[in-house]
């Protein structure tokens, strides 16, 4: 089998590019960016970064003595400046519009402005890659091969789009030769990146506010897919089969002239059980400790890019059984008042068709998550980006139909301007036409979706809170009510 590299042979790797003595990350909590920002900073350079929003990657950017703003104003850039020679490199992303302040006045000032994914393709260059995109799914697969690659020792350093439970946090600093980072496809800018090991988990039209339709996002992902020396991809998706060269393909449907195959044989709310096949050759049995048909097609996603950096399945088996998902990909909160609380980063339907999935095979097995069997699915979800409640609102409807009761929450704007006639409504009303007997609340904000779930769910409900914003916080809300709940308790008892 062709491998990018020998694990175990130390590669002499290219000498490091200077970088400006400081980096200022305008929007530094974002999940890609907060990465970067943090294995920059403990790479020795000079970091600070601004961002509106308190968080818990903020702190921990705080503590590694990283400079935070809570504003993006020109003042910042000021202060910057003050302490430090024009010698600095302002990076950003996609989400910073061209009239921030703190923008204006970089430019203003003639400092070195990248986007952030100039940053990672300069990361990625310094290290043999492994490199994961497509529309749904990337962060889990990213998640599952940095998990094996950390359980048998391998260190990588990892650039992920979420939290991995194994480290807690969405990075990590290793000191093998190996680098493990998601590609974003939101806004194109994977197309520079070259990667030892690419990976394509799926394409579907997404992300409606860059690409005008899905040939568009095919011819973008044709050139990732040219970039890499190595491409694997999902031979299960039409869209990439009819359109995409791949080195290697991977399939949980059939085994015939696919390369890594993860046939299922037995599913439940916890586990599936799948026969692992190398080349149409029967390796192995093999569980796999997570729920969801899809999450099974992530996992031969990895160990093909396992097998491909040149590690024996025997070992990767030992790395599959500590696989978890990533957070807010089906993760379980606990329970409040009797009933379940999951939450989930669904934001297409197709994330939502996933996630509605898994909800209900736990109604009909025992779990690893509660002793509780639910009784009713509570579908809770807020939409993201105004341009793709307008392009999906048929299709959201179809997939939240699935439950017994649903709460649509406005929608998270993602910094979109407002679409006229666009809003949470315009699913409600569609899911209405629908399925007319079931009932569906729009509520017109935060506080009176709380006030709707707490007066409209009863105990043994699943509530399956999904959405790609804020919409986490009412999960939060609720356990902190909880906790208020039990500490007022205590004390009359006391």
């Amino acid at each position: 089998m062709k491998s990018y590299l020998s694990l175990d042979t130390k590669v002499k790797l290219k000498k490091l590019p200077i970088l400006p003595p400081h980096i200022h990350f305008i929007g530094i909590g974002g999940i890609g960016m907060s990465a970067l920002a943090m294995i920059l900073a403990k790479n020795g350079y000079s970091i600070s970064g601004s961002d509106i929003k308190n968080s818990h990657i903020l702190k921990e950017l705080t503590n590694d003595h990283v400079n935070i703003f809570n504003t993006q104003t020109e003042s910042n850039i000021d202060k910057i400046l003050e302490k430090k020679n024009k010698n600095i490199l302002v990076v950003i992303s996609s989400a910073i519009r061209p009239d921030n302040l703190e923008l204006k006045k970089a430019k203003e000032c003639n400092l070195q402005i990248k986007h952030r994914s100039e940053i990672l393709k300069f990361l990625i260059d310094q290290k043999k890659s492994i490199v994961i995109s497509g529309s749904h799914g990337k962060t889990t697969t990213s998640t599952y091969i940095t998990t094996i690659f950390s359980i048998l020792n391998k260190d990588p350093t990892a650039i992920i789009g979420g939290i991995v439970p194994l480290y807690n946090k969405n990075y990590n600093v290793g000191n093998s030769e190996t680098l493990i980072a998601e590609a974003d496809e939101s806004d194109g800018s994977l197309v520079t990146f070259n990667s030892n090991i690419g990976i394509i988990t799926n394409v579907e039209l997404e992300h409606v506010d860059h690409y005008q339709d899905l040939e568009d996002l095919i011819r973008t992902m044709k050139k990732f897919a040219k970039n890499s020396d190595n491409l694997i991809a999902n031979y299960d998706c039409q869209n990439l089969k009819n359109n995409i060269e791949a080195s290697e393909w991977f399939s949980i449907q059939e085994t015939n002239n696919i390369d890594f195959a993860l046939i299922p044989k037995e599913s439940n709310g916890c586990e599936i059980i799948a026969e692992y096949y190398e080349k149409e050759k029967f390796i192995d049995l093999i569980s796999v400790p997570i729920p969801g048909i899809h999450n099974l097609s992530n996992t031969v996603a990895a160990i093909a890019a396992c097998r491909i950096a040149g590690i024996h399945f025997k070992d990767i088996k030992k790395g599959i059984e500590y696989l978890q998902l990533p957070s807010r990909r089906f993760d379980y909160r606990g329970l409040w008042k009797k009933r379940i609380i999951v939450e989930d980063y669904a934001h297409h339907p197709s994330e939502i068709d996933a996630a509605i999935s898994i909800a209900s095979t736990m109604q009909n097995t025992k779990n690893n998550f509660s002793e509780i069997l639910p009784k009713r699915l509570i579908s809770i979800f807020q939409p993201h980006r105004y341009s793709r409640t307008k392009k999906f609102h048929k299709e959201f409807a179809r997939s939240l139909s699935k439950s017994d009761l649903v709460f649509i929450a406005p929608i998270y704007s993602a910094g979109e301007d407002e679409i006229e006639g666009i809003n949470n409504k315009t699913i409600g009303n569609e899911l209405r036409k629908l399925k007319p007997n079931l009932e569906v609340y729009n509520p017109d904000n935060n506080q009176d979706l709380i006030k709707l779930i707490k007066e409209n769910t009863m105990e043994k409900d699943l509530l399956l809170i999904m959405g790609a914003g804020d919409i986490n916080m009412i999960c939060s809300n609720l356990f902190i009510e909880l906790i208020n709940n039990k500490s007022i308790k205590n004390n009359l008892a006391a």
